[in-house]
Parts: C-alpha cells; structure tokens; sequence
C-alpha cells in the first residue's frame, strides 16, 4: 500500500506516541520498534520508512 506524504506525516510525532503506549500495554515488541524508530525520524526531521507507518497503520486496522 502506498502511502502519500499526508499519511507519512500523520503517523509521525503524537500518533506514534499514542501507538507506541498502547503497543507496549500489548507487549507488541515489534510495534514498539517500528514506533520507535518513527518517533526517532520524526526527531530527526526526516520522514519514516515507509514500512514502519504501514506498521502503525495497520495497528488500527
């Protein structure tokens, strides 16, 4: 699934935040990394991999 930069960007800052506490109350470790490595991007200034906001995405599917 391709993702347009809107949707990339959604799913940086708050949105991995929010994901990442609920995914570490699961005990969703890969969830947690994938998170993780948004926020990071998002800290950085650049944009996520596009497999790490499929990750976040589909945690709401």
């Amino acid at each position: 699934m391709a993702l347009s930069g809107q949707d990339q960007e959604r799913f940086s800052g708050e949105t991995a935040w929010t994901v990442l506490d609920a995914a570490n109350d699961l005990g969703d470790t890969i969830t947690v990394d994938a998170c993780r490595r948004v926020i990071d991007a998002d800290l950085r200034g650049e944009i996520p991999a596009g497999s790490d906001i499929a990750m976040l995405s589909a945690f709401f599917s």
